[in-house]
């Protein structure tokens, strides 16, 4: 009998135990399936990228505006006024009067799709003297030294253009005049605001610079577009000021040297279309972008008014209607378009005018100089190349964000880590590359007391591998990945936290 009560007590623990198992199990799950619920809820409300498949904006965890963009080294590196830094100033509830913008903003990209933020220009640190720093446009050249020299010209508030330099894509930068290069002091320069630079290289080494804005003198032909041609220094002036007869100019001055020909793209004006001399072309859209060509740029009757390609952002129903400003540039052979528009500010719960950079496809016959009308998107540009997740990968390179992620300036000019928060944040890279092998671990350079998941595919289930920090040095951990993943191409989620958390590079391993 003994031995029987003993043999049923038995079975029973061994029941009460499976059941206490399978609770626990089942409440595991249930507080997984909730956790990944909430998280992939949490993200999807604060970004517009992290589950599309939208490249534009370039970031969505600041505003960028104005840009300009230039390929080296296999990468394209894009240039932006930094409306984030007016936002900072005055908040949700503020305008963006761009009076607090005094940095620019750097980022770059191999693939169209995954950016890498390089971090702020200070021209309030380089150029003290200057007002503030809006439009960039940038040009490089390979000099004597046998170096590539950067030469980014950007307008100093309204009341002028000035230069800065370097020899790599990211800076240092330098400030090598102490002045601007273009003026009001300037013979020639008589308009009310010689801003919005727009540089390029001709075929023969020699720099151009266009420029202009401010009242007109009247509605068709404005009379405030400007261009000079550069010393060999390319901080100096060659020539004398001469008129570029834009209709309805307004501002954004940019200039292309294609096929022999100088390009000269401007943003049009919000004014009515009362005059219009051309019977075999379309009147601008308002506050779009047209161009002009000619072979002799100093001379103002050379050039020749071709087209309106690109319209305004309102237009085309991406964003609320705002200023036009772009950068036509080609990148491993194709063209795209530069520009901004309003894509984050419901995001960032504001109406204030706060602008972001998107990019788009265009087509361009060189033969004939013709460019036809381009769109502004959500979708954006392709992905030209995948991502190889095997070498290591900047923790500020991404394709998207949890919404306001942080990264701040580290080590070497350009270089960047992302900060960690007491609450979970999300980096998205795309088109990561498994197909060929299947990776056996996970590594990251850390700092800090924080955590890292890492998803594949989307943010459903249990992560990939995780990886812990708790160190006050920098450290490379690795982790070796629990579950199989299969060989396909796929996005790359790292949801990190943690307050004194920082990470600056990742990749996986064979």
């Amino acid at each position: 009998m003994y031995r029987k009560k003993l043999l049923l007590s038995t079975l029973l623990a061994i029941a009460f135990l499976g059941y206490k198992k399978d609770a626990a199990a089942q409440t595991n799950a249930y507080k997984t399936k909730v956790f990944n619920e909430n998280l992939e809820e949490k993200f999807a409300n604060v970004s517009p990228k992290l589950t599309s498949n939208n490249a534009n904006p370039l970031l969505d965890f600041m505003f960028t505006a104005d840009p300009t963009a230039i390929e080296y080294n296999g990468r394209v590196y894009v240039y932006a006024t930094n409306d984030h830094q007016q936002y900072e100033h005055v908040g949700t509830d503020g305008k963006n009067t761009y009076e607090h913008i005094r940095t620019l903003v750097m980022m770059s990209s191999d693939d169209m799709v995954n950016w890498t933020y390089h971090g702020l220009i200070n021209t309030a640190k380089l150029a003290p003297w200057s007002q503030n720093s809006w439009a960039p446009s940038i040009t490089s050249r390979l000099e004597a030294d046998g170096k590539t020299h950067f030469y980014l010209y950007y307008s100093n508030s309204g009341i002028g253009s000035a230069v800065l330099t370097s020899t790599s894509p990211v800076g240092p930068w330098k400030d090598p005049l102490g002045k601007n290069i273009v003026d009001r002091s300037v013979p020639g320069v008589d308009v009310d605001a010689p801003f919005d630079p727009g540089v390029v290289i001709d075929e023969q080494g020699i720099g151009w610079l266009t420029f202009g804005g401010g009242t007109p003198k009247t509605k068709y032909i404005p009379d405030n577009a400007r261009i000079v041609r550069l010393g060999a220094d390319m901080i100096s002036l060659a020539s004398d000021v001469a008129k570029i007869p834009a209709p309805y100019f307004f501002e954004a001055s940019d200039l292309n040297f294609i096929n022999g020909t100088w390009v000269y793209t401007y943003n049009t004006s919000w004014e009515e279309r009362t005059e219009w001399p051309y019977s075999n072309i379309d009147k601008p859209t308002k506050c779009g972008i047209s161009y002009m060509t000619s072979k002799t740029p100093l001379d103002p009757d050379s050039w020749k008014y071709r087209d309106n390609y690109f319209k305004n952002t309102g237009d085309d129903n991406v964003g609320p209607w705002t200023n036009n400003h772009t950068h036509l540039f080609t990148f491993k052979g194709k063209y795209y378009i530069a520009y901004h528009a309003m894509y984050l500010q419901d995001y960032f719960g504001t109406k204030g005018g706060f602008r972001n950079v998107g990019i788009e496809e265009m087509q361009v016959d060189e033969k004939n100089l013709n460019i036809p009308m381009g769109k502004a998107t959500f979708k954006g540009p392709s992905q030209i190349t995948l991502l190889n997740p095997f070498v290591l990968q900047q923790a500020e390179t991404t394709a998207g964000t949890s919404g306001q992620v942080q990264f701040e300036a580290v080590g070497n000019a350009g270089n960047m880590v992302a900060k960690g928060k007491a609450d979970k944040q999300c980096l998205l890279m795309k088109g990561a590359d498994f197909s060929k092998q299947v990776p056996k671990k996970f590594e990251a350079r850390v700092k800090g007391k924080g955590k890292i998941d890492v998803y594949v595919k989307d943010l459903k289930g249990t992560p990939l591998v995780s990886l812990n920090c708790d160190g006050d040095n920098w450290t490379t951990l690795s982790e070796k990945i629990k579950r199989k993943i299969d060989k396909e191409v796929v996005n790359i989620y790292l949801v990190f936290e943690g307050k004194n958390f920082v990470f600056d590079e990742w990749k996986f391993m064979h």
